[in-house]
């Protein structure tokens, strides 16, 4: 893999990863992200293949997300990570789906030499990964986890998991059960871990970077801001629209498919709570269901009938951008905040 150049903001965490900035896309299914993943990592970032459906049937979703992969290859010569959620059945036995996309990662990254240079991350969310740790460390991937809480954090660092992704419960799409914000939950993980921590949770541009970096983060994790971007071609129009036009207030947390998700209110979100409050479906239906409603407004711009995962940070989100010159612009931005207020700091003489 080519040595990337030194950029601004280079840390242990950019060694790692083996980038130019501190700028991660978030997983963003159950959908694919092939093209904002390969121009984020174009542009010195981290992109991230999305997984192609929970539903999926483990072989289907297996092949489907070894395509992905392999189409992000194609597009850029950069380091890439893939994002699988860790789901778990009632009795707590990890998803056949989950455990397939798991391995279907790590036989990409043996099968081919020029791969194995370029899929350099595994990032696991939704449960903690434990079993999977031995055939992970085994890869040579670096094991990224999402988290939600310190005692979480702690358990990822013990299991050696690389780095962790504190979320806070601004983030969105799947969330955490037990709300903890981004401002505070940041600061305590980065007190209680070693490893390299990423804020995930309304970041959006150079002054949000700098305040994570400020908060003792290595870098961030972003999945709407990325979604209102010329580079979103997989996606329908209509998402980015909703985005745009969403302020504060504009978003719910509802029933996910492993917990609770953030997103946009609508009809969806609505018919949602009616179905789970009158138990209308079994559990397998449910899921199902949600699956298709977040494919339906991804895919073909369902903005109502389909549910719309987003953070708050939406609000505050007015523009699409270019990821070329976003992310080295975000970069360069939070260098000259920080330079700034070191300077300010420094005592009169």
């Amino acid at each position: 893999m080519r040595k990337e150049p030194m950029s601004v903001l280079a840390n242990r965490l950019t060694e790692l990863l083996g980038v130019e900035y501190p700028i991660i896309q978030e997983g963003m299914g159950p959908y694919q992200t092939d093209q904002i993943a390969a121009a984020v990592s174009a542009a010195g970032g981290l992109g991230t293949v999305s997984m192609p459906g929970m539903t999926k049937e483990p072989e289907v979703g297996a092949r489907l997300l070894r395509e992905h992969i392999d189409n992000v290859a194609s597009l850029t010569d950069r380091p890439f990570a893939v994002n699988v959620p860790v789901g778990r059945d009632s009795t707590g036995k990890v998803l056949p789906v989950s455990e397939a996309y798991i391995q279907a990662v790590v036989d990409a990254r043996a099968s081919d030499p020029a791969l194995e240079r370029q899929l350099r991350v595994l990032t696991t969310s939704a449960g903690f990964p434990g079993e999977f740790r031995p055939l992970i460390s085994g890869s040579g991937l670096v094991h990224m986890h999402k988290v939600g809480a310190t005692a979480h954090a702690r358990k990822a660092e013990l299991a050696g998991v690389d780095v962790v992704i504190a979320s806070g419960y601004e983030m969105g799409g799947h969330t955490h059960a037990k709300p903890v914000h981004t401002f505070v939950l940041v600061p305590n993980v980065t007190e209680a871990v070693s490893v390299p921590v990423v804020l995930s949770g309304g970041a959006r541009d150079g002054r949000t970077l700098a305040a994570a970096l400020a908060l003792g983060a290595s870098g961030v994790a972003m999945g709407t801001r990325f979604i209102a971007t010329e580079d979103n071609t997989d996606w329908h129009p209509a998402y980015t629209e909703r985005i745009l036009a969403a302020g504060e207030g504009d978003d719910a947390v509802a029933p996910g498919v492993y917990g609770p998700a953030r997103v946009l209110r609508n009809a969806a979100v609505d018919r949602l709570q009616r179905m789970v409050e009158n138990d209308e479906l079994s559990p397998d239906e449910l899921t199902r269901w949600k699956d298709e409603a977040l494919i339906r407004a991804q895919s073909v711009g369902d903005v109502d009938g389909g549910l719309v995962p987003a953070g708050q940070v939406c609000s505050g989100i007015s523009e699409v951008v270019r990821i070329a010159e976003f992310v080295p612009n975000m970069a360069n931005e939070a260098a000259a905040i920080l330079r700034d207020l070191a300077g300010a700091a420094e005592p009169a003489r």
